[in-house]
């Protein structure tokens, strides 16, 4: 494959950072992805919240937040490489969800995944609340089999589930019983909730990473995960509330941005076959600080993908 197999895909990162048509990392926005590597959508959703709701507006707002880090495309940092010289990246627009049929959702958002998923792109979603991700691993295990989950939450999301409850606290209790997750090949970075049981999957919580440090967090995701397909989700309230406020459930004690940047940096030995980031709520964060990270973290994941691509070829 050519450094730019689709030219047409390069994007617009010269354009005014307070101006210009919003897409991510300015991304051309196209649902025409044959030949792309990489593919950003929206999905937003936010019916299955359970305190305050706006993650709808969730994938504009991360959308907006990611001009800056466009504009240094070319010398991303610390990666200091331009991504787009290894990876073709569309923005292919949102999932189409008709809020007056919210039982429909899951099916709305698997169909679209598995749209783009067909391609021979991976994918990265921007949600939206957690529950997302629900219909996004149905639509990549029946591509890659059952996956490793790499899940950075304040929350274990294993509450009981029915397999029928919107609820985006226990989604992935229900991918465990549909044989979607492998919960012994999988981690949950900076829990600060408790599950009802012990589910097997492996819990590094928030204090955990406070007194361990970022190096041996990394070491213990690694040795988890080891060359196992993994499906990797970020809700953004596993952030403290004082880097990420605008979210519908925030817990305080949490990760720091810096923390949970140097965790993803560091997972590029990693073979992450999907990606998401989930529940930024704008609405109650005036200053954008929350959306902010949530791009910084989506525009790292492309970068690292970069990085593996570059050092196979």
């Amino acid at each position: 494959m050519s450094a730019h197999p689709r030219p047409d895909l390069l994007g617009h990162t010269a354009n005014m950072t307070f101006a210009g048509e919003l897409t991510f990392l300015r991304r051309t926005r196209t649902r025409d992805i044959a030949g792309a590597d990489l593919v950003v959508t929206g999905i937003p959703f936010d019916m299955a919240t359970t305190f305050r709701p706006g993650a709808r507006l969730g994938p504009q707002a991360i959308r907006a937040a990611s001009v800056q880090l466009a504009e240094i495309a070319g010398r991303a940092f610390p990666f200091d490489i331009d991504p787009f010289t290894h990876l073709a990246v569309a923005d292919y627009g949102d999932c189409d969800i008709d809020t007056g049929y919210p039982q429909e959702a899951v099916e709305r958002i698997e169909a679209h995944a598995r749209e783009i998923l067909d391609s021979g792109a991976k994918l990265l979603s921007l949600g939206g609340d957690h529950f997302v991700t629900y219909p996004l691993l149905r639509a990549h295990a029946q591509r890659h089999g059952p996956l490793s989950l790499i899940h950075f939450d304040a929350h274990v999301d294993t509450w009981e589930d029915d397999g029928k409850r919107l609820d985006h606290g226990s989604m992935f209790l229900r991918a465990l019983r549909e044989g979607l997750i492998v919960p012994e090949r999988s981690v949950q970075i900076g829990i600060r909730s408790f599950s009802a049981e012990d589910h097997g999957f492996h819990v590094l919580d928030a204090p955990w990473i406070h007194a361990h440090g970022v190096q041996a967090a990394l070491e213990r995701v690694l040795g988890v995960v080891g060359d196992h397909p993994a499906y990797f989700t970020f809700d953004i309230d596993c952030l403290d509330p004082a880097f990420a406020p605008g979210t519908g459930t925030p817990v305080a004690g949490g990760l720091s941005s810096a923390q949970a940047l140097a965790i993803v940096r560091g997972l590029q030995p990693v073979n992450i076959v999907g990606m998401d980031v989930v529940e930024v709520a704008p609405a109650y964060d005036h200053a954008e600080i929350t959306a902010i990270a949530a791009a910084t973290i989506a525009h790292d994941l492309i970068c690292t993908e970069a990085v593996r691509v570059a050092r196979a070829r």
